[in-house]
């Protein structure tokens, strides 16, 4: 979380004043229909949904694009492992593909995991830094392949003219507590689809065929599940988009202050990124030419106060940690569970993206922070320039 107060308090105020906190029967044109209105103009998508989290928007867009049982779904080796699972939760197979040095999903091994069961494609804006939609787009239209992005890290970032999201078919985001936008817990997705926003409308509510909209939809109403967000969620998501554009620009100032300035300074460059200025700004990697020159740095800037840590000792973001994946336990019971649905079997090892495991263990992270002053950020940086000049 990076920045909450007066504003969001007010916000859940009126809504508890109003004593209309649900969303629908009587709802309708309130925090919620106005938030996704508000998102979609800034995404810049025809339509967006609100929801519970940045999984359900994941699992939305799967279902929206048509994705089942028997299909296989490339994801990066280096996500929280919600992307994976959002695949498993429709019966889909993820297959796991390499990042390169930009932390983002190697077209390359994409294109080496296509088989005649891949039906999409999911790209992670992993820590606001855009992945290469050109190339991934490409693919996408010479294979006949879906695009969901996943831009859960990345609310607001950039990739050329168009914010993160609004690229792929469909796009997936996050407002947990650790995103730059935050209610706690929400998530959004967003599309240009009419048939994808139908189909992931009416599975985000088992209640779709009672709504005032139902009458409007053309897709058949199917069972859904139950990812409703609320008026409370949605009354703080919309004063946290007033506040999406300073935070930003304050980051990547940031970011941009710090890398001027350490530029040269040590053993280390900086991780490429495909497009400096949609990166959200959130995160300085640095590339160290070996992890334990890595770990001489994260424990020098330690011993001096500075907050720095390395994505491999992120457990529930690499790959080789994500347990139910791994042991392929992919659902609660063996006929809903995607491995056992597969036409064939899946093979899966905790070394089989070498290249991902050298770049997560070489990459070490200094975080921006919107609130700083010029002299703390300064004082900071002195600091990790001490630290780098004695590696």
């Amino acid at each position: 979380m990076y920045i909450i107060g007066k504003e969001e308090v007010d916000a859940v105020q009126r809504v508890i004043e109003s004593r209309q906190l649900f969303r629908y029967r009587g709802g309708e044109g309130g925090e919620s229909d106005t938030f996704e209105k508000e998102w979609r103009e800034k995404i810049g998508t025809e339509y967006a949904i609100a929801v519970t989290s940045g999984t359900a928007a994941l699992i939305m867009g799967l279902v929206g694009l048509g994705i089942g049982p028997g299909d296989e779904v490339i994801v990066p080796a280096y996500t929280y492992m919600a992307t994976p699972l959002a695949p498993l939760a429709v019966g889909a197979v993820p297959i796991i593909a390499e990042v390169d040095a930009s932390l983002t999903i190697d077209p390359r091994d994409v294109e080496r995991k296509i088989t005649p069961r891949t039906r999409a494609i999911i790209p992670v804006h992993m820590v606001g830094l855009p992945s290469n939609m050109d190339a991934i787009m490409d693919i996408a239209a010479r294979h006949n392949l879906k695009v969901l992005e996943d831009a859960c890290q990345a609310d607001g970032g950039a990739y050329g003219s168009k914010r993160l999201g609004a690229i792929g078919h469909a796009g997936a985001f996050s407002f947990n507590h650790f995103k730059i936008m935050t209610c706690g817990e929400g998530g959004a997705l967003v599309t240009d689809d009419r048939e994808v926003y139908e189909r992931a409308l009416i599975f985000h509510d088992g209640g779709s065929s009672f709504r005032n909209h139902a009458a409007e939809l053309q897709s058949p109403i199917f069972a859904g599940w139950n990812f409703r967000i609320n008026e409370i969620l949605s009354a703080i998501l919309r004063v946290q988009l007033t506040r999406l554009d300073g935070m930003l620009d304050a980051m990547l100032t940031e970011k941009r202050t710090i890398i001027e300035a350490l530029n040269g300074t040590g053993p280390f460059t900086f991780n490429p990124i495909h497009d400096v200025e949609g990166d959200c700004g959130t995160t300085v990697a640095l590339l160290f030419d070996s992890e334990p020159t890595m770990r001489r740095f994260l424990d020098g800037v330690h011993a001096v106060g500075v907050s720095a840590d390395t994505p491999i000792d992120s457990g529930r973001h690499v790959y080789s940690n994500w347990e139910p994946i791994m042991s392929q336990q992919g659902a609660h019971h063996p006929a809903f569970d995607a491995y056992q649905l597969a036409p064939e079997p899946v093979a899966y090892s905790k070394d089989m993206c070498p290249r991902t495991l050298d770049v997560l263990s070489r990459t070490a992270y200094l975080h921006t922070d919107p609130t700083r002053t010029r002299e703390d950020l300064d004082a900071m940086i002195s600091k990790v320039k001490q630290v780098a000049a004695g590696l």
